[in-house]
């Protein structure tokens, strides 16, 4: 496991819809390298508004949030984005006239054949249309398409939901040893219970505060 040290911090946040309903109240939370940590909460809790905020996507109604010890409103959002963070989503968001291997090739600067051979892909099918792919395969060409970016932060929107259990446990896999064994921060959004065992940390949003709570494992 390679050394982790801290990335992001959470300062106060507050976020709100139209000045009005309050969905974050007070954030604060500190990340590291090396850890994956899962984020909890009931629907609607402000979970992927939190990963927003964090990615850069939406700025807080208040507080900051700081990488590398600079706040990112100073880093420039759109920069924070290109360089510090890379996206997981639960509809893998490829591009779908592309091959996988096209695909990953927009964040890659190594590569990228043999980096998805490691996550389970054949090179006949590197070289299919995503859509001829199963979910299992086409979710694996999105954490490839985020590993193969340099950036160290890796947040990850509800990656198993549309995964049968078997995968998902191998998606949980690849999650970790992204973690563990390349160092990244991954931050991940999810309702798996079985995804929140296998994380570092858990947090959980309740009436818009955040809070550690004890690992299940």
């Amino acid at each position: 496991m390679k050394r982790a040290f801290p990335i992001l911090e959470l300062n106060n946040l507050t976020y709100s819809y139209d000045k009005k309903k309050k969905i974050l109240r007070g954030v604060n939370a500190q990340m590291k390298t090396g850890e994956m940590y899962a984020i909890l909460g009931s629907s609607g809790c402000g979970k992927t508004t939190l990963l927003s905020l964090i990615g850069g996507l939406e700025s807080p109604t208040s507080g900051s949030i700081n990488f590398n010890g600079k706040d990112i409103s100073q880093i420039g959002l759109e920069n924070h984005r290109k360089k510090n963070i890379v996206f997981i989503f639960q509809s893998y968001n490829l591009i779908d006239y592309m091959t996988p291997q096209e695909n990953v090739w927009l964040t890659a600067k190594k590569p990228v054949l043999s980096l998805l051979e490691r996550l389970g892909l054949t090179r006949e099918e590197a070289k299919r249309n995503v859509l001829k792919l199963s979910g299992g395969q086409q979710q694996r060409v999105a954490i490839a398409r985020a590993l193969a970016s340099e950036a160290p932060v890796i947040l990850a929107d509800e990656p198993t939901g549309n995964l049968d259990e078997d995968t998902a446990r191998e998606i949980i896999e690849l999650l970790k040893k992204t973690a563990h064994e390349l160092g990244k921060c991954v931050i991940v959004v999810t309702h798996s219970k079985q995804l929140a065992e296998e994380a570092d940390e858990v947090l959980e949003i309740q009436q818009g505060k955040l809070r550690k709570r004890e690992s299940t494992k």
